[in-house]
């Protein structure tokens, strides 16, 4: 497997240079957003990890999409199923841009095909692609005066178990054709780590998505640091939760079923 990457990274270096210019940097994952079973139950297990309510959509009278705040960059945004048939689990993974325009014309000058760039309800500017898996990405510019912005400095309290979400998992049938897209059509550079297909965020962020093969409906995963993983399992115990460990790192598992792991920075423990 470590020898077909390598080989895979050779073609996707080659194919890079044919763009001409390096991907312009991101500011790292801005959201994860959930679809989920229901709202009461993971806003409780997420606020149990100390992430605040930031704010909330409401729709004829119900809760549409609730924001819960990891940083003030960062945050999980919650969507109650409105149908039966609706998929639990990951919607999309969204990344921040300083220069949303500059970074929607790179991307159309290398043959992806983002949306138009629009203004969300929150208030800030948006656009989305989607992977060779079907995957959501959205690109983010922050804005002053939008939900997000005015929100900076609150909702941060002291019981977040951790202040940054590093990574993402997504659960790919073919890992060689998300990994040409990733790393040679966006710039994300490859890493090793565990045996695991791991790629960095262009830019200073040093956030990361994971490529993790599955054949089947495997759950989602996100990943957050902590100063002390030791420390960090006995506080879930105490809070209630019932914290599951490996070589580096301890999750635990919310209402639907998607892991939430938490290790050291700079390790490769997921």
């Amino acid at each position: 497997m470590q020898f077909k990457i390598r080989q895979i990274t050779f073609v996707l270096l080659c194919s890079a240079v044919s763009f001409g210019q390096p991907p312009l940097a991101l500011g790292g994952i801005a959201h994860v957003a959930f679809r989920i079973a229901d709202l009461d139950a993971s806003a409780a297990f997420y606020q149990g990890l100390g992430f605040e309510e930031a704010f909330r959509f409401e729709d004829a009278g119900k809760i549409s999409v609730e924001f819960l705040k990891i940083n003030d960059r960062q945050f999980i945004e919650l969507y109650p199923r409105t149908a039966d048939l609706q998929a639990l689990g990951m919607m999309h993974i969204c990344f921040e841009t300083g220069d949303i325009a500059a970074l929607r014309n790179d991307y159309l000058n290398r043959n992806l095909a983002p949306t138009a760039v629009n203004k969300a309800r929150a208030g800030n500017l948006l656009f989305s692609i989607h992977d060779p898996e079907g995957q959501v990405l959205e690109y983010l510019q922050y804005l002053p005066g939008s939900l997000h912005f005015e929100d900076r400095g609150r909702h941060l309290g002291a019981q977040r178990i951790s202040q940054h979400l590093v990574g993402a998992v997504e659960n790919v049938r073919d890992v060689a054709a998300a990994l040409s897209f990733y790393a040679g059509r966006l710039g994300f550079e490859v890493r090793g780590g565990g045996g695991t297909t791991r790629l960095r965020v262009p830019g200073n962020s040093v956030d990361e998505v994971e490529l993790q093969f599955t054949t089947g409906q495997a759950k989602p995963r996100i990943v957050f640091v902590v100063p002390d993983v030791a420390r960090a399992t006995d506080e879930l115990r105490r809070r209630g939760f019932a914290p599951l460990q490996s070589a580096g790192a301890v999750r635990v598992v919310d209402p639907d079923g998607a892991f939430i792991v938490f290790t050291a920075e700079g390790s490769d423990s997921w």
